[in-house]
């Protein structure tokens, strides 16, 4: 099995946690959106993982270092390829042609789901949805009575099917689909501009391979600050508890609400910490409450009230204490 994981944009509505980090690079809930990405992808496949490829855009050494021990962790052949101009999930795929072999999964970064299933490798393919409140904002398939998808539809304007494709995919044979994305790119066939991969998908669904749908117990989203919030929410509740407080984190007078993910040289000083927050490595918390909030490595927050929010590495905030003389009936709100 390969995966296949196109990553190379520029993450604009996640800035400015994206100008110096890749969004599938930002930590939540302990480790990067790729890595959690690649853990689950690995749950529900029953062999071996041969390689895993990442598309990338205009990335540090630092980043393709990173991603190689992220495939190398799962003991698969880490393969770099690099997308140079934004022109569409069609043509990022096709950037990973020498990849494109046997079976296959496609996987765009980011995307995180829990599922409780395995990939059946004897059917064609298999694309998973999940039923919106509003399809016009994604690519739909709709399904015959057999239950094999018939039609796939890119942000319809008038309603034909709420099974949103989530950009999960499995191919039995990849090399279909290369051809596919060859013949796409070589047509030029374009929408607006870009080559969409369901409009491959449509080609090989018209030319005999039959794919099925598969579903998930939870689609969760990275696409903004907000989305990447409640994602680490979900996801620390769903992780062993017992496994997130790192035992060689440093937690002086203070009180931390499950769950909560703590990083190693972490210190936490006179605080609440909790619930659903992630503190990564070597952050320092002072006199603080920090609820529902994803802080990065190396940061220093002291004074400070903190909900709902993203912090980056090596951040400062540090606010002196209030000196106050508050009379009778006195109402202050912050």
């Amino acid at each position: 099995m390969n995966i296949i994981i196109p990553m190379a944009g520029m993450g604009k509505r996640m800035r400015p946690h994206t100008l110096t980090v890749p969004k599938p690079l930002i930590s939540i809930a302990g480790k990067p959106i790729v890595a959690h990405l690649v853990d689950e992808l690995s749950k529900v496949y029953n062999d071996k993982i041969d390689e895993i490829a990442f598309i990338v855009g205009d990335f540090s050494q630092d980043v393709i270092d990173e991603l190689k021990n992220i495939a190398i962790s799962y003991k698969a052949e880490p393969k770099i390829y690099h997308q140079t101009e934004p022109l569409g999930t069609a043509h990022a795929v096709y950037c990973a042609a020498q990849s494109l072999k046997g079976n296959v999964i496609v996987a765009f970064a980011d995307t995180l789901f829990k599922a409780n299933f395995k990939i059946d490798e004897n059917v064609d393919g298999t694309i998973w949805v999940n039923k919106v409140d509003n399809p016009s904002s994604f690519g739909v398939v709709k399904i015959d009575e057999s239950n094999f998808i018939c039609d796939f539809i890119e942000k319809p304007k008038e309603f034909v099917s709420d099974l949103a494709i989530i950009g999960i995919y499995y191919f039995k044979q990849g090399e279909i689909l290369k051809n596919e994305l060859a013949k796409l790119i070589k047509d030029e066939f374009k929408v607006n501009g870009e080559y969409q991969l369901t409009d491959a998908l449509k080609r090989m669904q018209l030319n005999g391979i039959k794919f099925n749908t598969g579903s998930v117990d939870e689609w969760l989203d990275c696409g903004n600050k907000d989305a990447t919030v409640y994602t680490n929410q979900r996801l620390l509740h769903l992780l062993d508890k017992n496994q997130l407080v790192s035992k060689n984190a440093q937690i002086i007078n203070s009180k931390i609400i499950d769950p909560c993910y703590i990083d190693e040289k972490v210190k936490i000083k006179n605080s609440v910490i909790g619930p659903y927050t992630t503190i990564h490595k070597g952050t320092e918390i002072k006199n603080s409450i920090v609820r529902n909030s994803v802080i990065q490595k190396d940061t220093l927050i002291e004074n400070q009230n903190i909900e709902n929010s993203m912090i980056g590495n090596n951040v400062k905030i540090i606010s002196k204490a209030d000196d106050l003389s508050i009379g009778d009936f006195s109402n202050i709100v912050k």
